[in-house]
């Protein structure tokens, strides 16, 4: 296969990665990388083709039949841009509720009122608008102050720049924990649905070999009264006869 065409097998093929994926509440990048590695081509090249054969294939309901792919597996996100107005409201929001004591991430959390996605989203906004403010904002969880200034033989632009440094420091620390620990939460929370699915698998292959097992015994049961029916009218015909035998003497 040429290094530039795909075809239907290796499309099938992408697809079908998602959805395990997708199945297993993994990102979709690892279902590009799987994919590259395999066919020997580029992550993000495999992932920009992914989109485009979507949009395709929502045009293209005859191909999709003939390749047999779900579309409702492979729903296309579209993102939801804050404006100026809303980045602000939202960084004014989370500064309010970290000068109360509150996490950068919990307070994300609280106003996601729980959708982990849209909590990554305001706490990644929140992280890119105090950067974009030219460091001159440090976080609310790490502040630091100087009560008075001594001379020494640093200059003012020397002072800010180690000050700046520190602020970046302490907020690289900062985020570095935030994510350790989301990671292990969602990995945590990963594994309790992967055994909960497991568990739920197996009530339900123990529920058909029940079901199996009944279905056998109506027929056992079913078997049995035809045969204690033939006893009973076999013993009828046998007490006629010997009445009939009777009579004749």
């Amino acid at each position: 296969m040429k290094k530039g065409c795909w075809n239907d097998s290796e499309v099938i093929d992408l697809f079908s990665q998602v959805e395990v994926k997708k199945g297993n509440n993994k990102p979709l990048k690892e279902a590009f990388k799987a994919h590259a590695e395999k066919y020997r081509r580029k992550p993000n090249s495999v992932r920009n083709y992914y989109y485009y054969e979507l949009d395709l294939l929502q045009k293209d309901n005859n191909k999709t039949k003939r390749l047999g792919i779900d579309l409702s597996l492979h729903e296309k996100l579209e993102i939801d841009y804050f404006s100026p107005k809303e980045e602000e409201g939202l960084v004014e929001k989370i500064d309010k509720m970290v000068a109360k004591g509150m996490s950068i991430r919990k307070a994300c959390f609280n106003l996601s009122q729980g959708d982990i996605n849209l909590m990554l989203r305001y706490q990644n906004k929140y992280r890119n608008y105090i950067s974009k403010q030219n460091k001159t904002k440090q976080l609310p969880d790490n502040v630091i102050t100087f009560t008075s200034k001594k001379k020494t033989g640093l200059s003012d632009n020397d002072i800010n720049s180690l000050f700046l440094g520190l602020v970046r420091l302490v907020k690289r620390t900062a985020v570095d924990e935030y994510s350790k620990q989301f990671k292990a939460e969602r990995e945590n929370a990963n594994e309790v649905l992967r055994k909960a699915l497991m568990d739920l698998n197996n009530k339900d292959k123990e529920l058909g070999k029940l079901k199996e097992e009944f279905s056998k015994l109506k027929l056992e049961n079913s078997r049995l009264m035809q045969n204690m029916m033939k006893i009973k009218c076999e013993k009828a015909e046998k007490i006629t006869k010997l009445k009939r035998e009777e009579n004749l003497f």
